[in-house]
């Protein structure tokens, strides 16, 4: 009686088994054969199937449409608990919240008549740009097996060499990836951040982790993704912004706007956050949850900074969270202090549609006229105003001959890419822009002007990462920064003052390890 019951028990895991990996099958063929992923399968087996949809779905809280498989099959794989459905809202005690982005602001929580349900339904206005979360509508988790990432030995191919305070910088970021624990690098604007993160994350990728380089803005990922591709060349990274071609997110090694890991939960081993006080990241809350949420729970955290807000800096003076600080460039020079020009009829001249006197002056005096022009305004308004006035300014100072040469740029352009691009490339000699370019990206030979700089949009910390755009470059290391204003700030003031004062703290670094002073 006893061996009869075993051998059914021994049938039924048998059949079971055997049910689990035809589904698999059907499943993953179904995503090899969609637009998505072209060309003939590959011959099936039960362990690459399953691997196929953990690497596809692991570590991701998704809506119904962004999990490519058909009905059929995903509501077999819901039925063996392979996906697990989550409500997308929950109710609170005054309001209700999305699951998703935690948004629970009445004012961002609308309402529309639902065709399918034929009754009207709550959507989160706060995510929608990363596809509508509706009442009736529900998120998914894979909650089958782990995707094994893999182990790279030496994955980094980068061969340049570090800093005596890049090393020391780097060396605690690796210790944090190894305990596992949260660290902050605070490092003056040119001061190698994304090459300093190079130890720790090599460490990650040797111990099979998963990583992420987290960014407010999508003009960072564009100007990160190249670098890290090249100092990891062996490893497949993807860059996810808005308008990125690759979404899927199924690189071990990834580099994401913060907005987009909101599509993340327990999925990554190490998530390092760059331009930790940049808008919009520092004030809003969602996206501050769905970073967290995307880390898994053991994880590691690193957070750059060249301009820590109050609320940080306290958190460093009550040593609640360790820290590095890196208050010297990796060319050695200090950082560009701006020269502040008081000029009481700019509103008059730019109502006018005209450049300000003063800085029309300056251009017949600044010191290498070869450098690029790049020239921060606080409006997009402004910016496109000026653009023909500067065009016309540059070419009476025999500065440029073609008014092709200068554009402007801002968030809804467009062009945006293609501008920042042919600036690069210097192709444009001069480029108007928003605050869109005040951090994250780097020019090797730039002058950097603010006009109205007295401008509530420019923040300490905004003119303090503007002023940076300067000198980044070791062949031209001391680029010229002006604000033009029309009454001096505190946020002006006190920018300049903290650009001083880092500088110091750079000198006395090369004083005690004995480098070279520039």
């Amino acid at each position: 009686m006893v061996q009869t019951i075993k051998v059914i028990i021994f049938q039924m895991k048998k059949y079971k088994k055997l049910w689990l990996t035809k589904l698999i099958h059907i499943c993953t063929r179904g995503i090899e054969h969609s637009p998505e992923s072209p060309g003939p399968p590959d011959p099936p087996s039960k362990s690459n199937n399953h691997i196929n949809l953990a690497q596809k779905y692991d570590g991701k809280l998704l809506l119904r449409n962004e999990i490519h498989l058909n009905d059929e099959c995903f509501s077999k794989l819901l039925e063996r608990q392979l996906f697990t459905a989550h409500a997308s809202f929950v109710r609170t005690l005054f309001t209700k919240r999305c699951v998703r982005c935690n948004n629970e602001k009445r004012s961002l929580i609308g309402y529309f008549p639902c065709a399918k349900c034929r009754i009207t339904h709550a959507y989160c206005r706060n995510c929608i740009m990363m596809g509508r979360v509706s009442k009736c509508e529900q998120l998914y988790e894979w909650t089958g097996t782990n995707y094994p990432w893999k182990k790279h030995e030496q994955a980094c191919t980068w061969k340049g060499e570090l800093t005596f305070a890049q090393n020391q910088a780097a060396n605690e970021v690796k210790l944090a990836v190894k305990k596992q624990t949260e660290q902050l690098v605070w490092a003056v604007t040119g001061a190698g951040k994304t090459e300093i993160l190079f130890k720790g994350i090599e460490l990650a990728l040797s111990q099979g982790k998963r990583v992420c380089i987290a960014t407010p803005r999508a003009d960072v990922v564009r100007e990160l993704l190249p670098r890290i591709q090249r100092a990891f060349a062996k490893i497949p990274v993807q860059g996810l912004y808005g308008k990125s071609r690759d979404r899927e997110g199924t690189s071990q090694l990834i580099i994401s706007t913060t907005h987009q890991l909101v599509r993340f939960s327990n999925a990554f081993d190490v998530i390092i956050i760059d331009e930790i006080d940049a808008f919009p990241y520092h004030h809003d809350q969602s996206l501050q949850f769905a970073t967290n949420r995307a880390a898994k729970r053991s994880s590691t955290k690193i957070y750059l900074t060249a301009t820590p807000r109050q609320n940080l800096k306290y958190k460093l003076s009550t040593n609640q969270l360790p820290h590095c600080f890196v208050p010297i460039r990796y060319h050695g020079y200090p950082l560009p202090v701006p020269k502040h020009i008081s000029d009481y009829s700019l509103a008059k001249q730019l109502d006018a549609q005209l450049l300000p006197k003063s800085f029309v002056n300056w251009l017949q005096n600044r010191k290498k006229e070869e450098r690029q022009l790049l020239i921060f305004v606080p409006t997009i308004h402004l910016a496109e105003q000026l653009r023909a006035e500067v065009s016309n300014v540059l070419i009476r100072k025999k500065q440029i001959t073609n008014k092709l040469t200068v554009a402007s740029v801002h968030a809804d352009d467009k062009l945006r890419e293609q501008k920042i691009q042919l600036f690069r490339q210097k192709k444009l000699y001069a480029l108007i822009t928003t605050t869109i370019l005040e951090r994250g990206v780097t020019f090797p030979s730039i002058d950097v002007v603010v006009i109205q700089a007295n401008h509530k949009v420019f923040d300490e910390a905004a003119l303090v990462q503007i002023a940076g755009r300067a000198g980044r470059n070791k062949i031209d290391p001391t680029g010229e920064v002006l604000f033009i204003h029309d009454g001096k700030t505190n946020a002006i003031a006190r920018s300049i003052t903290s650009i001083k004062q880092m500088n110091q703290r750079g000198k006395r670094l090369l004083l005690t390890v004995g480098e070279e002073i520039k």
